[in-house]
Formats: C-alpha cells, structure tokens, sequence
C-alpha cells in the first residue's frame, strides 16, 4: 500500500517538476519585454535636418518657386473666365449641353497642362526634397535602435496598429533626439544624375530583366 502511494506521489511530483518551467518561463519572459511605438513620418518632418533644409530650399530654388508662382497665376487667370462662362452657361433654362461638353474639356485640357508644366519647372525642387528625406531615412533606423536601446524598449512597432497606448510607450521624441545628432543637417542639392531609391531600383529591374532576355535570346532562336 505504501509502495502505491510513494508512487502516486513520485509520479504528481515528477510531472510537476516537468509543468512548472514551462508556466514561469513565458511569464518571466514577458515582465522583461517593453514595447513602443515610433511614427516615422513625424520624426522625419519634425527632424532638424529636415526643417533646416526646408528653409534652405526656399533660397536656393527660388528661381524655380518664382517661376512656377508667376505661371500659375497666368494659368489661373487664363482659366478664370473660362470657368465664369461655363458656369453661367449650364444655369441657362435650355443649355446646350455639347457647348458644355466642349468648354468642360477645353478647361480641363488646360488645367492638366498647366500642372503638368509645374510639375516640369519644379522638379529640381521635388528631387531636393526627395534627396534630403533619403539622407534622414538612411539614419532613421540607427536612430530608432539607438533610442529602443537607451529605453529598454525590445519591441518598435507603427502607431497605425495601435488602438490605444499611454504614453509612456512613445518612443517619438527620443527618436527624434537620436536621429538630429546623427544627422545635425543634410545636404538640399543632389549630385547631377541622382534618382531617388524607388526609381534607381526600377532601372536596376528592368537592366537586369534586359539583361536576363538577352541571356534567354540564343536559347530560344537556336531551337
């Protein structure tokens, strides 16, 4: 009988000693875990580097942002009674609505145009911009790990998830702090021939699929 009981007992024991790590383990783990939360967009734009060159730019690209002011207002004021006379024209009792059709088009030909043609005059300004962010995203992940690390933080995630955090978990101004003294400033004209890294990556795409073709080529019209 006795033999039965320390049996019993050996085995509850023996299964204890097996259950109980597995339950503590997780729970132990979990106290050490911090998690925050970084919005990317807003550390970039808010960075120094970022404000310093928006205010740069307006120097440096001023030709171009004189430009393209003078010639929207020319586009505006070309489209202006254009605007004025279709208007007045679709309020009459019997319109006639191809006539409307007609000045639709002609206006909507001409706003088009026109932005296409500002879109033109400041692309240098657009690429300005588009360089001096690439320069802030380059440093923005040190930046994040840099201040994850001083805070104890091991989990960064998207403010985009997130349905409600105190704010104790933003990480956002010690990010921001980590990433102007990596990056105090940044250059606001790109070298001659540079493209962002969307489109440097689509030319490196399609090189290597003409490369690819032309390896496929002698294959093909050996057959």
């Amino acid at each position: 009988m006795n033999i039965v009981t320390k049996s019993a007992l050996g085995a509850v024991l023996a299964a204890a000693s097996v259950v109980a790590p597995a339950v503590v383990a997780p729970a132990a783990a979990q106290s050490n875990e911090r998690v925050a939360f970084v919005n990317v967009q807003a550390v970039v734009v808010n960075s120094t580097a970022y404000q310093t060159a928006q205010t740069q730019r307006q120097t440096t690209y001023a030709a171009q942002l004189q430009q393209a002011e003078t010639r929207r207002a020319a586009i505006q004021a070309q489209l202006d009674p254009l605007i004025t006379a279709f208007n007045t024209a679709r309020q009459q009792p019997n319109a006639d609505q191809a006539a409307l059709q007609q000045q639709a088009a002609q206006i909507q030909q001409i706003q088009q145009t026109g932005q296409n043609e500002l879109q033109q005059i400041l692309a240098p300004v657009a690429l300005s911009q588009a360089y001096v962010e690439e320069q802030i995203r380059d440093q923005l992940g040190t930046a994040i790990q840099n201040a994850a690390r001083a805070q104890g933080v091991t989990l960064v995630i998207s403010p985009d998830t997130i349905l409600h955090a105190e704010a104790s978990h933003n990480l956002n101004e010690a990010t921001l702090a980590q990433l102007n003294s990596l990056l105090p400033s940044a250059q606001i004209v790109p070298p001659d021939g540079w493209l962002p890294a969307e489109m440097r990556a689509q030319q490196e795409a399609a090189a290597a699929a003409q490369v690819q073709a032309g390896a496929q080529q002698p294959a093909t019209s050996g057959r």
